[in-house]
């Protein structure tokens, strides 16, 4: 067995390591490079805009990085007064660890469903949230806070980049490698990596079981086409590395 991983930056990088590691072949396939957002110098203010107990929301990761870069770089702090939050365990800690700042987050359910579920999540009339994301994503978080009465604004902190590649060529090692077993995990790199095969190799592609981290994610790879589908209980690389060996 051979696993293509597409997960972006240093994350997918530290994944394939792991799989070598445990002796697993192991190929890395970013589909986006990431860059600086187009609003990303806005944050400062958007930060002072901000009253006490009002919501800064990451989506991700990436948007933890590209923003405390342009905080460093204005000499602006975390403020004590806002609240943090986040869908998962891993981006949390790192945020934290970036800024000694407390942050919430679902435990159970790492996604947007498992943060509005929480219980200060429940009553948002007045609030305001800032969303701190990249270009494009999903809107539904956004969507359910307005209606619970929050004052909701999105925030491009950096952008996907896509790669470009030959795709004969890409093909070609992937099949010599022995790939069957493909990790996603974002509707963007799913998306993505359908558009990078060509059409008289997408029976190749689908037949590849599909590792990924959310049950969105795998309705639409069902829907696409794909027959096995694993789901990871979290995002995180050990999740990943440890539902790939089982």
């Amino acid at each position: 067995m051979a696993v293509l991983v597409t997960r972006p930056d240093e994350r997918g990088k530290q994944l394939v390591d792991l799989l070598n590691q445990s002796g697993m072949t192991a190929l890395y396939l970013p589909l986006f490079s990431f860059q600086c957002g187009a609003e990303l110098e806005q944050l400062p203010s958007k930060l002072n805009q901000l009253k006490v107990s009002d919501y800064v929301f990451f989506v991700s990761r990436s948007a933890v990085d590209f923003s405390v870069k342009i905080l460093k770089k204005s000499g602006f702090q975390w403020r004590e007064d806002l609240r943090y939050i986040t869908v998962g365990q891993n981006t949390a800690q790192y945020f934290s660890c970036q800024s000694e700042r407390a942050i919430h987050y679902p435990i159970s359910q790492e996604n947007s469903e498992g943060l509005l579920a929480l219980p200060q999540m429940q009553t948002l009339s007045g609030r305001r949230i800032l969303i701190l994301r990249g270009n494009g994503g999903r809107n539904y978080f956004a969507e359910q806070a307005t209606s619970r009465g929050a004052i909701v604004e999105t925030l491009e902190c950096y952008r996907r980049e896509p790669i470009n590649y030959n795709q004969e060529e890409q093909i070609d090692i992937c099949k010599r490698s022995g790939t069957d077993t493909l990790v996603v995990t974002s509707l963007e790199i799913l998306r993505g990596l359908i558009e990078l095969i060509p059409k008289h190799e997408q029976e190749w592609l689908k037949s590849c079981r599909l590792v990924t981290v959310s049950e969105r994610i795998a309705d639409a790879a069902k829907n696409y086409g794909w027959q096995t589908i694993i789901l990871s209980p979290k995002a995180d690389n050990q999740s990943l590395l440890n539902t790939l060996l089982n």
